[in-house]
């Protein structure tokens, strides 16, 4: 299909968030389930020894195209299903090939951004998780966590992978639908990030916003429920709906930004 990149007011950025609640709220079940389906496929992956988290990494760029799919079915009036992670690998065997080497760039530039940062922190990371994992006593885990070369080493791997994600943030679906190879499809993920920042920037802020919020108000209701020791699990099951919604939104960033398909009006005059 001819894809179109163009520029959007800041504003849409939030109008994404509010029509993945709205894509959600037509099929919650089915959305759910298909995110549940793949934490459970990567917490399989990860036990696998050696290429265990490599291929969770590699399966990442899959996941955002698998939602955008879903919600594209969605909108159709059509139940998602688990075909959806694999749909773009039955296409022809270019885009096949381009879509894999998306997803093994992804995973292994992944992996090297985890060797550095260990390299940055001195391992104090690792050394963290496995006090943690392990039960340790909790003085010992608060001692480890004052270590400085822990926010250098959390600050590498954030800002290293929030730059990654620029160019694969459409890449996958730029390929799916567009036809476009490997490295036009990066170069037009980045511009399109670069040329609508502002509607990006916001969309962040506001899911940075709306899980600061909704932690906050769980924390305080079971605290004044005196019932506080259930608040973890409630902020768990919050933050897998609200990580649906995240990729189930995805879908409109793409077709507002390259005018792809986007049902009449979803995207326009919604104040």
């Amino acid at each position: 299909m001819q894809l179109h990149l163009q520029e959007v007011p800041a504003r849409n950025g939030r109008l994404w968030i509010r029509h993945g609640f709205k894509v959600f709220q037509r099929q919650p079940l089915a959305l759910s389930s298909l995110f549940g389906l793949f934490l459970f496929v990567g917490f399989v992956a990860m036990l696998l020894p050696g290429i265990g988290p490599l291929l969770t990494f590699a399966s990442l760029p899959l996941l955002s195209l698998g939602f955008m799919l879903a919600t594209h079915l969605v909108l159709q009036k059509k139940t998602p299903m688990a075909s959806v992670f694999i749909a773009p690998l039955k296409l022809t065997p270019e885009r096949r090939r381009s879509q894999l080497i998306l997803c093994l760039s992804y995973a292994v530039v992944v992996v090297l951004i985890g060797l550095l940062a260990d390299w940055v922190d001195g391992g104090s990371t690792r050394d963290l998780q496995k006090l943690i994992s392990e039960n340790a006593d909790n003085e010992v885990i608060a001692q480890a966590a004052l270590d400085p070369r822990l926010f250098w080493g959390v600050a590498t791997r954030l800002g290293l992978v929030t730059l990654l994600s620029v160019p694969y943030w459409h890449a996958p679906a730029l390929v799916h639908w567009g036809g476009q190879g490997v490295a036009q499809a990066l170069f037009s993920s980045t511009l399109a990030l670069w040329r609508n920042k502002g509607a990006f920037a916001l969309n962040g802020l506001l899911w940075a916003a709306v899980l600061m919020g909704v932690a906050g108000v769980i924390s305080l209701v079971f605290g004044l429920l005196g019932l506080a020791q259930f608040a973890p699990m409630a902020l768990m099951a919050t933050g897998l709906l609200m990580s649906t919604v995240f990729y189930a939104s995805l879908y409109f960033s793409f077709v507002d930004c390259f005018m792809f398909g986007a049902p009449p009006g979803l995207l326009d005059g919604d104040a």
